[in-house]
């Protein structure tokens, strides 16, 4: 019985382990994590139907496994329709394999959440803004990028590379 038990209990616990979450946040949210970030964040916004933004965050993931030392967080928001949040976006992540912070924004007026990540965000997707609060670094990208692309901004948000 205690092997059992034992048994059941290492399941669970690697279950949670290994078990994404998904956070349901507001705009005003996602600002705050970013203003208060000690550290340099990527925060990509993309959703489980858009085929670029599947493909590039792979990139993203490799990218920032390298720069660990400098502690690069991947903040994944997903602005997946209410449908989606939260069995299907974490589908995805399992499914694919995808590590990072994870947030599915509950908005629906673009016109009102897109300005506050930055002024020009027409609302495309994959976005991807890179902030380090410490540098004063900010650079917004409203398209899909490479991973060479990813490579060198990460490399700048970092202060790595020119």
């Amino acid at each position: 019985m205690k092997n059992f038990l034992l048994t059941v209990y290492l399941v669970l616990l690697t279950s949670l382990a290994f078990c994404q979450t998904v956070k349901k946040v507001k705009i005003t949210e996602v600002e705050d994590y970013i203003k208060n970030s000690d550290h340099p964040l990527v925060v990509n916004f993309w959703a489980t139907w858009c085929t670029p933004c599947v493909e590039e965050l792979p990139f993203f993931i490799e990218t920032i496994k390298r720069y660990s030392e400098q502690k690069v967080e991947l903040v994944m928001v997903s602005l997946d329709l209410p449908s989606s949040y939260p069995n299907k976006i974490a589908d995805v992540i399992k499914r694919r394999n995808f590590s990072g912070t994870f947030f599915w924004l509950n908005e629906t007026n673009a016109d009102y959440f897109c300005p506050k990540v930055d002024a020009k965000w027409d609302g495309a997707i994959p976005s991807t803004l890179l902030v380090n609060s410490k540098t004063g670094y900010r650079k917004f990208f409203g398209r899909p990028l490479t991973d060479r692309q990813i490579e060198l901004e990460v490399g700048r948000l970092t202060g790595l590379k020119q």
